[in-house]
């Protein structure tokens, strides 16, 4: 029986078509067919095919191998690099800093 799948949110799903797209250039440029790539990376075709159209059911590890076939796999560092957000709700629960007391003069 196969599994349900959540809807994503458009912003999601553009996002992952553009990410799938961007693989499939980048496979082109280099001249690797997709049944090549696909054996490159032990995957079916249709695996591979089904992430270049934006498909989020592959595996990180898929994804790995085929960046890693690519010659990108330094592009897995960027991401989540800049974690601005957290960055931001991390210093807002960071005590400021005690403000030492003025003390009045000994009379």
């Amino acid at each position: 029986m196969p599994r349900t799948q959540r809807p994503l949110f458009p912003q999601t799903k553009r996002r992952a078509v553009a990410l799938g797209e961007r693989l499939r250039l980048a496979r082109m440029r280099r001249g690797i067919s997709l049944s090549e790539m696909a054996a490159r990376v032990d995957a079916s075709r249709m695996t591979v095919w089904r992430l270049e159209k934006g498909g989020l059911t592959a595996g990180l590890a898929l994804l790995v191998r085929i960046l890693g076939v690519l010659g990108l796999e330094s592009d897995i560092e960027q991401i989540a690099r800049d974690d601005q957000l957290g960055q931001r709700l991390q210093d807002l629960r960071l005590r400021p800093p005690r403000s030492k007391r003025k003390t009045k003069p000994r009379r």
